[in-house]
């Protein structure tokens, strides 16, 4: 469960980020995160209350937004939805294909106070 070790990393940010702005605590936080990622979005939600307590986000309001694969084909151009990362082309069933999204993981907002 490799998802305890990104929320404490998320905390440090998180710290880190509070420091700066001379804040006490977070009040909300935004994370975009890819269902490409390998992250289980059970298991983050799981050791979130862990990893947080005692930290400036522990009050805080976690949002997470889900981004979804998407891929293009290198053999046929194919833009699609990748469910899984080996997925292949819907078009052409070919296996070559560059990742467009879904691997996001990104802190992308703190309102801190």
């Amino acid at each position: 469960m490799h998802e305890l070790s990104i929320a404490l990393g998320i905390v440090r940010i998180a710290e880190n980020e509070t420091k700066k702005a001379n804040a006490k605590k977070v009040e909300k936080i935004e994370l975009e995160i890819g269902t490409l990622a390998g992250i289980e979005f059970d298991s983050l939600d799981f050791v979130w209350s862990s990893a947080v307590k005692d930290t400036v986000l522990e009050n805080a309001i976690k949002k997470i937004n889900v981004i979804y694969g998407e891929a293009k084909c290198f053999d046929c151009d194919t833009s699609f939805k990748l469910d899984n990362i080996y997925d292949a082309c819907p078009n052409c069933k070919s296996y070559l294909k560059g990742i467009i999204k879904g691997k996001e993981l990104l802190v992308k907002f703190l309102e801190v106070s």
